[in-house]
Order: structure tokens, then sequence, then C-alpha cells
């Protein structure tokens, strides 16, 4: 039975849980909703923070820094999703001599912004813009809220001998301003905000899969602001893997989407991409895959209350089923149910006598 990570409140907590009988993918949670005793929230926060980077932390209101920092395991790699106040954080020398991990990070702003001052340099990071920095060294840390009083964020650490680029030349991206708008950093962005938003769904071992994608963006991004040309073969293979995977994703609901448009609007050969799906794990064809995807699309719109005023034709046009018919066929193969029963013993409440 799969076990969802527990929540505590002013506490650091986490620990493997199960699905369909494999163990899942750890997720840590520290959770500070409710105001702890005075003086208590920036320790609280610091103790929090250790497995990114011992900091000193500090807020304009430290009796009250409400903050939940989500930790997702990934092996090698760990992403750290983050909501608090304004504050600022310290990771200073005599820290880094009892806890120096040889990692660089990059912090995606979501709301609010974040600055980053290392090296004599300093850059703030706004809304769906990233900055670069070096774990191993000291840093003074900025986040500041928005409008709502909150600033939210997501942390990537990936370990210094994990990326093939010179440390030399990474070393000239630290503390810079990167965009995440569009382009790589656009699919990095997305990539990460997909990891935490469906982390309860994954078992250990797509952790080690995870990461080696997660590592391959994250070069791709550093490669593309370098201007390195030269990159690993099986790098380059995956960033086309996720760059196909996110344009499928996006484009679902187009009843004409098929391995022909795919191909075409990444330029490659249909045998390419045939190729390229040949070689991943779970061995779909594009068809199959495709077909797969708008099923789980279909099955969570399925379950959802909130949905349950549209027909069950509607949702499966939504995500490209042209034929009702052939959806409650393909619905049934995949699911031993009907959309329907699913429909009613999954996403209604039960009926009262």
């Amino acid at each position: 039975m799969h076990q969802r990570i527990r929540e505590t409140d002013n506490t650091f907590s986490g620990r493997y849980g199960t699905r369909h009988g494999k163990p899942a993918m750890i997720e840590t949670v520290f959770r500070s909703e409710n105001p702890p005793a005075p003086d208590q929230s920036a320790r609280l926060l610091e103790t929090a923070s250790q497995p990114l980077a011992p900091t000193l932390v500090r807020g304009d209101h430290e009796d009250d820094l409400r903050t939940t920092l989500r930790v997702l395991d990934l092996g090698p790699t760990q992403v750290y999703s983050m909501t608090s106040p304004s504050l600022q954080s310290h990771h200073v020398s005599t820290l880094i001599q009892h806890f120096a991990p040889e990692t660089y990070c990059l912090a995606l702003s979501r709301r609010g912004a974040k600055q980053i001052t290392q090296f004599g340099r300093q850059t703030t990071a706004g809304p769906r813009e990233m900055v670069f920095y070096d774990n191993s060294h000291p840093f003074h840390g900025q986040i500041t809220a928005d409008g709502t009083g909150s600033f939210a964020g997501i942390v990537l650490q990936i370990p210094k001998a994990a990326l093939p680029l010179p440390d030399g030349r990474l070393a000239s991206l630290t503390s810079t301003r990167l965009s995440a708008h569009d382009g790589v950093g656009a699919l990095l962005r997305h990539h990460l905000e997909e990891l935490l938003r469906h982390a309860s769904s994954y078992t250990a071992a797509d952790a080690t899969r995870l990461s080696a994608i997660t590592v391959d963006l994250f070069t791709a991004v550093c490669a593309h602001h370098l201007d390195v040309a030269a990159l690993p073969l099986e790098t380059h293979q995956q960033i086309l893997r996720r760059r196909i995977h996110t344009f499928i994703e996006h484009n679902l609901g187009d009843p004409t989407l098929c391995a022909e448009t795919v191909a075409a609007a990444h330029q490659i050969s249909v045998r390419r991409l045939y190729q390229l799906f040949q070689d991943q794990e779970h061995g779909l064809t594009v068809a199959a895959w495709i077909r797969q995807q708008r099923l789980e699309r279909c099955r969570h719109d399925l379950a959802d209350p909130a949905l349950s005023p549209h027909p069950i034709h509607v949702i499966a046009a939504r995500w490209g089923f042209a034929s009702n018919a052939h959806f409650s066929r393909i619905f049934r193969t995949a699911y031993g149910v009907s959309p329907a029963d699913y429909r009613s013993s999954r996403g209604r409440p039960p009926a009262h006598p």
C-alpha cells in the first residue's frame, strides 16, 4: 500500500513508502505552519536547510518565519521546493569548513525574487528566472516575497563530478541570472515542476533515471549559456527525448497528433523518432506512448469530482479522442472497467441511502 510522506509542523521528516510493492522515492518535508516559540523559527529553518547548505537565516519577523521546504532525493541530485516570507541566508566560511558539498545549485524563482551574491557578483532572479551558484564557497542569499507576502521557488542541487563540463568554465556562471521563459531553460523549469507535482507516484528505481534526465537538462542549460557545443551523445539524446515528451504533453488534445507531426516539429525523421522511443526503458512506440498519456489524463479527469458535470465524451475529446466508442473500448482494455463505472466508483462521492 502506498504511503504518503507525513508532513508535520515545525519538523523535518520523511521516509520511504511503497508503490505497487516497490520502494517509493523519498520525499522529506519541513513544515512550519504554526508560529513556534520566540526565536525558534530561524533555528528550525537553519536545521531544515542542512541537506542543501548550512546557513544562518535571518528575517524581518524572525519569530514567525512560516516556511515549507520539500526535498526530493534523486540519489546524486536533489530538488528542493520552498515557500516562505522574505528572509536572508548566509553560507559562510566557518560553516563550509564543517560541511562543504562539492555541488552546484540552480535556484528557480516562481513567486517573488531571489538574490545571490557570490565572488563579488550580485544578481536577482524574478519569476521564471534562475540564478546559478556554487555551494562549496561562501554566498549571501536573499529572497523577497511578492504582493501575497510569500516567496516560492525551486532549487536544484547537483554534484560537480556529475557534470560533463569544465569546472573552470562553470565558475563563470556563478551569480548569473538565466532565463527559464523559453528554450532549454523553460524545458528544465517544466521538468522540475513536473517532478514536484508527481513526486508521490515515483519509485526509488525511477529516481535514478530521473536524476540522469535532470543532470542532462541542467548540463544543457549551462552549455547553452557558455556556448559549449560539444556535449556527450547521451546528453543530446536525453534532451531531445525530453523535448519530444514535453511537445506531446502540450499537444495531447490535438486528435491529429502522430509520429509524423512530432518528427516534423523537431526536424528529425520518423525513423529517428522511432529509434529514440525504442531506446527507452518503457519500450512503447510513439503511438502507444501518446495513447497512454491521453488515457492517464482522461482517468485523472474522470476521478475529479469537480469535473463530474462534464460528459465523458467531452473529457475524451479534450484529450484527443475523436470517437467516444473507441475511447470507451481502449479505456476498458487498459483499466479493466468502463469510463462510466470508473467515474462512478472513483470520481463521485458515494451515494447516501
